[in-house]
Formats: structure tokens, C-alpha cells, sequence
């Protein structure tokens, strides 16, 4: 059996590691009444984008019951959420062809590249309409580099037709083809690209 001086320290220890809890509890609560936050910011900012393009979707607005916006809160956790960068910013989204195709097919190809990607495959079918139909084409020569490492990313590109190259400190990592989107990531969280394709 430990002395009273044994106990006294092993009980002050619990006590700093209730504290330390308790620190790391508030902390959390504290990030996910902020993300609770964004995630309203962003319903909010979906519901002027969905009303601007006059999409149907569910509108959150100051009549909106406490069961919706509590059933909205739980979709957006499942569902991606972009930050707030992407939102605030036009997206600019460009597919890179080498020839000439209809509207029809590029708005498949986009829809197509948009459900293949993590960070947009949970966007609503009109969202994922709208998208598409703000694409514009623009055609990339063969060798030339359509991303450079270390610049900021202000486009998105999906990949109609050839292959690209992505590489990072000049290794070739793997090679993107028909349908593939690349330079989302740093548009969606205004950072610079990790890597060049070419």
C-alpha cells in the first residue's frame, strides 16, 4: 500500500489528466460550433446560388423550422463540405480538349468527371447541372505545362481528351486520362499546387 504522500500525488495527477480532458473537451466543442457555423454560412450562401440559378432545393431561411434545419445540419455532415474559399470565389472550371464536341457531350463528360471525384461527388444533380453548363472548353497543346507546382490554383480542368502527366519535383507521379479533374483542390481551398501536369 502506497503512503499518503503516493496517494496525494497520484490523485493530483488524475485531477491534471481531468483537466487536460476537460481543456481538450471545451477545445472541441469550441471547433464544432465553428464548423456548425460554416456549415449554416454555406447552406446559406447554397440557398442564394440555388435561388440566383432558380434550382429547386430545399430553401433555409429565417421561417425555416428547427426539424429542418437540424435534417439539413445532418446532410451536410454526411455530404462534402467545401470550405468557405470556394464559395466566396467564382469556380472556374475549363475542359481541356484537343478538338471540338456539343454541349450535350461536354456537359456529360463534366458530370461524369464531377461523380468520379471525392470533394464533388455528393453535390445535388443540379448543382452538378449547373457546373456544367458554366464549363467552358479551351485546348492545350501536347508538351505544354496546363499546371506549375507552386502557383495558386484559380482553375479546375477535366481532361477530355489525350492524357496528362502529373508530376511533383519534376517525378513523374501518374498519368490523368479522359474524365479525370485536376487543379480542384487548390481552387477549393485557395492554396498552391502541390504538383505540375503536363
Amino acid at each position: 500500500m502506497g503512503t499518503l504522500r503516493d496517494l496525494q500525488f497520484a490523485l493530483q495527477l488524475k485531477i491534471e489528466e481531468l483537466r487536460q480532458r476537460d481543456t481538450l473537451i471545451d477545445e472541441l466543442e469550441l471547433e464544432l460550433d465553428t464548423k456548425d457555423e460554416l456549415i449554416r454560412r454555406l447552406q446559406e450562401e447554397l440557398d442564394r446560388y440555388r435561388s440566383a440559378l432558380s434550382l429547386p432545393g430545399p430553401s433555409l431561411t429565417a421561417a425555416a423550422t428547427a426539424a429542418q434545419i437540424e435534417d439539413n445540419r445532418l446532410k451536410a455532415k454526411r455530404q462534402t463540405v467545401l470550405p468557405e474559399a470556394f464559395i466566396s470565389d467564382p469556380v472556374t472550371l475549363e475542359v481541356v480538349s484537343h478538338g471540338n464536341r456539343d454541349k450535350s457531350q461536354e456537359s456529360k463528360l463534366i458530370q461524369a468527371a464531377l461523380l468520379k471525384n471525392d470533394l464533388l461527388k455528393n453535390l445535388a444533380e443540379e448543382e452538378i447541372r449547373a457546373i456544367a453548363a458554366c464549363v467552358h472548353p479551351t485546348t492545350i497543346n501536347k508538351g505544354c505545362v496546363v499546371i506549375q507546382e507552386g502557383t495558386t490554383g484559380d482553375q479546375a480542368f477535366v481532361l477530355e481528351e489525350g492524357r496528362v502527366d502529373v508530376t511533383k519535383d519534376g517525378q513523374k507521379l501518374l498519368t490523368l486520362e479522359p474524365e479525370d479533374m485536376f487543379g480542384e483542390v487548390s481552387l477549393f481551398y485557395s492554396c498552391t499546387h502541390s504538383y505540375s501536369v503536363s
